[in-house]
C-alpha cells in the first residue's frame, strides 16, 4: 500500500475514540454462531470495535490494520474495556498477505478486499471455522475499482459452508464455515 494510502486512513481515525464494541451490523444478528474461546483475526480492523467485541466474547484476537492511528484507538478500546490480555493489534499492509499465526476459529473482515488474499484466509481457518466477510459490491452501486463484481464471494468462498449471505445496495457479504468438525 502506498504511503498516500497510510497517510488517508490515519488522517480519516484522526480524532476519533474507538465505538462501542460489536460486530459490524451486516453480522450483527449472526452473533450467536461467533465462537466464544479459540481465536481470531480481524482484518483491517481499525478502531477495534470489532475486535473488542470479539475479546469480551472470549475469544484471542489479533487485529491488523495500515493506520497507526486506527491501531492505537483499538489499543486504547481494548484497555477501556478490560479485555487487553485478549487483544493484540498491529500495523500491517495487507498487501503482503496476512500476518504469520495459528490456525484460527474465526476471521472477520469487513469493508476490506483483496481477492489475492481469499486462498490465504480459506487456508488459515481451522476445520468448522467462520468466516465472516463484507466487501462492497458493484451490485446495486457503480462499479469501482475496490468494489467487487457479482457473485465474487460466492465463487471464492464456494468450498465453505455458507450459512447466510447477501448482495445489493453496494455490499457483498458472506458467512460460512470450513466444513469439517469444529475444533
Amino acid at each position: 500500500m502506498a504511503d498516500t494510502d497510510r497517510v488517508r486512513w490515519d488522517q480519516k481515525y484522526a480524532g476519533r475514540v474507538g465505538g462501542t464494541p460489536g460486530l459490524p451490523a451486516v453480522f450483527a444478528r449472526y452473533g450467536d454462531v461467533v465462537p466464544t474461546s479459540g481465536h481470531a483475526l480481524d482484518l483491517a480492523c481499525g478502531s477495534g470495535s470489532a475486535a473488542v467485541w470479539l475479546a469480551e466474547r472470549g475469544l484471542s484476537v489479533s487485529g491488523v490494520d495500515v493506520s497507526a492511528v486506527a491501531i492505537q484507538q483499538a489499543h486504547q478500546l481494548a484497555h477501556r474495556r478490560g479485555v487487553r490480555d485478549r487483544c493484540r493489534f498491529s500495523i500491517a499492509d495487507l498487501d503482503d498477505g496476512l500476518p504469520p499465526g495459528p490456525p484460527l476459529e474465526m476471521i472477520l473482515c469487513h469493508r476490506f478486499r483483496d481477492p489475492r488474499l481469499y486462498q490465504q484466509i480459506v487456508d488459515r481457518l481451522k476445520p468448522g471455522g467462520l468466516l465472516a466477510i463484507s466487501v462492497l459490491s458493484e451490485v446495486g452501486a457503480q462499479p469501482g475499482f475496490f468494489r467487487a463484481p457479482a457473485g465474487e464471494l460466492d465463487v471464492a468462498f464456494a468450498d465453505l459452508q455458507a450459512l447466510a449471505a447477501g448482495e445489493g445496495d453496494g455490499q457483498a457479504w458472506l458467512l460460512a464455515r470450513v466444513k469439517g468438525e469444529r475444533p
